[in-house]
């Protein structure tokens, strides 16, 4: 079955950097447009970050700049670096398909704190 393996969160402090990363088994991404989703504390509902098809990249307004969305078809894997991260972007980060999402994984926990 298709199965996501986030990894890469951890704590950092405001204006740190992190580079999160996915492993996909069960499905070839290269197939598809891949992206990232964020769950916020406290919210039910993940939130688009940034996407990737086959060359196109594409990110939330609240991204300004700051993360850069890449994959590796070849290692079936999709990425995420992060930098000048705030306390609002706090959260637990998933990968998944751009549409018709798979089950979701465990997600990986970003804290950014002082």
């Amino acid at each position: 079955q298709v199965q996501f393996v986030e990894s890469g969160g951890g704590l950092v402090q405001p204006g740190g950097s992190l580079r999160l990363s996915c492993e996909a088994s069960g499905i070839s991404i290269i197939a598809f447009t891949m992206a990232w989703y964020r769950q916020l504390p406290g919210k039910q509902q993940r939130e688009f970050v940034a996407r990737v098809g086959a060359v196109a990249k594409h990110y939330a307004e609240f991204v300004k700049d700051r993360f850069t969305i890449s994959r590796d078809n070849d290692k079936n894997a999709l990425f995420l670096e992060m930098n000048s991260l705030a306390p609002e972007d706090t959260g637990v980060y998933f990968c998944n398909t751009e549409s018709n999402p798979r089950p979701w994984g465990q997600g990986t926990q970003v804290t950014v704190s002082s």
